[in-house]
């Protein structure tokens, strides 16, 4: 009976880990399989490449982190971007104004997009679906109108050298996504206004009789959101040289795939920003490996859909 016991307990411990660490585990799988199917894979170009092209993601998927553990969703994060990376470019022409004031008014936009989403829902009551929805619209028109539907182009070799230029031979915004990662790691882990994510996306009602202003924190969590949004533009356009008015076309699908697949509840209350990078980096060593091995990007959306089922799934399986 004991070794009965016994061994149900150890099955027991391993599919307690095994669900509750997979995303790890899984990260750790495809890495291997990847490693062992393409030879070039592995190798530092490679790697470089991969975690500049996860940096835009990344950087988008830290904010919807925020916005999700809420129990929200910003699907207006793609056109966010596009506008602000537009706006960026059309004062980053050389002998112009000064890197900073193009990089400023590119996060100022996005920072504005995302304040507007946050009141509407907090004050006006309507479902973030709906409200972020129209932001994609509206931000993406905007983005039309402004530029003709034209790019910008012809834009300052120091705003080019934002997303294209490289300290101690690693690109910029891989030090650009690190910072991003560590400043959303300490607000959620370390301060008083993560703990208020928490609250409001695990029991808003509770939150407001606790004494917490929901409305307050929904507003902020939709402001770091945009701000991102708008971060990602201004290095997703300075990296390409130019300010793409389809830019961005969607990224708020890769951005809550990577954080759904990080353990994040899309029912509020649950999510880290460590498990969202891991989503992040999931995504992008699949999209980089499915390519090496020449697999069309046809295939590499349905693979991408199961990953997100999974994930839904197994969060259900976890929680039970």
């Amino acid at each position: 009976m004991k070794a009965e016991a016994r061994a149900s307990w150890d099955v027991n411990a391993i599919k307690s880990f095994a669900l509750k660490y997979w995303i790890y585990i899984a990260f750790a799988v495809l890495f291997v399989i990847l490693s062992v199917a393409s030879p070039s894979f592995l190798t530092v170009d490679n790697m470089l490449n991969v975690l500049r092209q996860v940096s835009i993601n990344g950087i988008i998927a830290v904010g919807m982190t925020f916005v999700i553990i809420t129990g929200g969703i910003d699907l207006s994060v793609g056109s966010i971007l596009a506008l602000s990376g537009v706006i960026a470019c059309s004062l980053a022409h050389p002998d112009t104004y000064p890197v900073f004031v193009a990089v400023g008014a590119g996060l100022l936009v996005g920072l504005l997009c995302g304040v507007i989403n946050g009141t509407i829902i907090a004050y006006g009551k309507v479902a973030p679906f709906i409200v972020t929805l129209g932001m994609l619209t509206i931000a993406r028109g905007a983005t039309l109108v402004f530029t003709g539907g034209r790019p910008v182009i012809n834009l300052s070799d120091a705003y080019n050298n934002i997303g294209g230029g490289y300290i101690q031979g690693i690109p910029v915004p891989i030090y650009v996504l690190i910072f991003v990662i560590l400043i959303g790691m300490f607000l959620l882990n370390f301060t008083r206004f993560g703990r208020h994510v928490y609250a409001v996306g695990g029991n808003e009602l509770a939150a407001r009789v606790s004494g917490l202003n929901p409305a307050r924190v929904k507003i902020a969590v939709y402001a770091i959101s945009g701000l991102l949004s708008g971060l990602a533009g201004i290095i997703l356009s300075s990296r390409v040289m130019a300010g793409s008015p389809v830019a961005g076309e969607g990224y708020e699908l890769d951005a809550i795939a990577a954080v759904v697949i990080g353990g994040s509840s899309l029912a509020g209350g649950v999510g880290k920003i460590g498990g969202t990078v891991i989503g992040a980096l999931i995504i992008g060593f699949m999209n980089n490996g499915l390519d090496l091995l020449n697999v069309s990007s046809y295939y590499q959306q349905i693979v991408k859909g199961l990953i997100i089922i999974a994930a839904v799934l197994l969060d259900r399986k976890s929680v039970q």
